[in-house]
């Protein structure tokens, strides 16, 4: 298989994308958690005044993989279900969220949620398969 490798390209998150959403996660390695603030601009809506459902499955994808890989886990994403609870609109703070719940010898279980407040916005359960 491919080594994964980290060119700082990433649409969610890398430093290098001029038109990436340029996300900046903190990594917790003892919880095997990650977090970030995103506060989604008008060029990221669907339809008028709702950000679009895309962008936020990205969120939540790049979540759980990101975890994994900087906590030394080389995996990329077989398997995303992605639960919309509330519309999430341009300006307001978003925190992006997630974790591991089980790491097998070829799949890892994740989940990420992205939340405004105490509003859920969405969440996602995830395969991560791992790459040798």
């Amino acid at each position: 298989m491919t080594r994964l490798r980290d060119n700082q390209r990433c649409y969610v998150c890398g430093t290098k994308n001029p038109i990436g959403l340029n996300v900046d996660f903190e990594i917790d390695k003892d919880a095997r958690t990650i977090k970030a603030l995103f506060i989604p601009a008008d060029l990221h809506q669907g339809y008028e005044g709702i950000v679009h459902g895309g962008i936020l499955s990205s969120l939540l994808d790049e979540a759980m993989a990101k975890l994994a890989f900087s906590l030394g886990i080389p995996a990329v994403t077989a398997e995303i279900t992605v639960k919309f609870k509330a519309p999430a609109i341009p300006g307001q703070e978003l925190v992006v969220s997630g974790k591991l719940i089980q790491e097998a010898r070829k799949l890892i279980q994740a989940e990420a949620k992205i939340e405004r407040g105490p509003v859920v916005i969405a969440e996602a359960t995830g395969k991560l398969l791992r790459i040798k």
